[in-house]
């Protein structure tokens, strides 16, 4: 009953996850205390199994790679985000239907070390679908700074002379082989709580909401085909003007202000978009 009650509420918190006693293998490493899932802001809009999916498919790709590999039992991740383990299951499914985990009854269930980082995400509405969708690739800060705003992003910041770039490079993990490329447009009193280090780690979006506190109400996408420019072209090894997919994010708090205008320019083979429509 009081994990019932638990799974209908919109806005229980995770708390740290907390080995029990004999947990795991102290000895090397993979206990639960190995691995700390992010916490997570449940929506009753959204399906339970699906927001916990995405918040724990992004702690698992924006983990260090040195990470050991073992997650914690079922029931000390249900504990940890507030829901039952039926939905803790339905979750872990998920997550091994695309690859990232697998279940060894008896043993625990592991992260695949080959795990597919470019799967597709089915958004259905969730702020944690895009960070995973952003996380997972090897991310190099460029440059960062006050610049003027741009001309056709006026609109979006009609009260800032100038905003915070943010130029990043993400490559894949394992080729080594660019992915996309992003520039971020960001409100100067935001960007001062913006730690560029933490870049290089989670997406703006998950810095944005996390670090710097900002209390994000909406992201609205756009993704549209491009040719490749000299710069994307040189950035991400294709050659000039060859198809590019161009991604325009934009956030907004909740007091209705654009915090943040992000643009990631994605190789045409290195990207997938799923949209999920319910009809009830």
């Amino acid at each position: 009953m009081r994990a019932e009650q638990t799974d209908r509420g919109r806005t229980r918190r995770g708390g740290p996850a907390v080995p029990e006693d004999g947990e795991g293998d102290p000895g090397t490493g993979t206990g639960v205390a190995a691995f700390a899932p992010d916490s997570l802001v449940l929506n009753g809009k959204l399906p339970l199994w699906y927001q916990v999916s995405q918040s724990l498919r992004a702690s698992i790709l924006g983990r260090p790679y040195d990470a050991p590999p073992r997650l914690p039992t079922e029931e000390r991740l249900a504990a940890h985000y507030g829901v039952s383990v039926l939905t803790m299951r339905q979750a872990l499914k998920e997550l091994e239907s695309e690859g990232l985990i697998s279940r060894q009854r008896r043993h625990g269930t592991f992260i695949e070390p080959r795990a597919r980082r470019a799967s597709p995400v089915r958004v259905l509405g969730s702020v944690d679908a895009i960070v995973a969708q952003q996380s997972g690739e090897r991310t190099t800060v460029l440059g960062h700074g006050p610049t003027a705003v741009p001309g056709e992003l006026a609109h979006h910041f009609p009260d800032c002379a100038e905003v915070v770039g943010y130029r990043r490079l993400r490559c894949d993990a394992v080729t080594g082989e660019p992915v996309n490329w992003a520039e971020n447009m960001v409100r100067p009193e935001v960007a001062a709580r913006v730690d560029p280090a933490e870049l290089e780690r989670w997406p703006m979006t998950k810095v944005l909401r996390d670090t710097a506190g900002v209390p994000i109400s909406r992201i609205t996408d756009t993704v549209e085909a491009r040719l490749a420019d000299p710069a994307t072209a040189e950035l991400l090894r294709v050659p000039l003007l060859s198809p590019i997919l161009h991604f325009t994010g934009v956030t907004y708090d909740t007091g209705g202000r654009v915090v943040d205008v992000a643009r990631i320019h994605y190789r045409g083979d290195r990207f997938s978009f799923s949209v999920t429509v319910d009809a009830d």
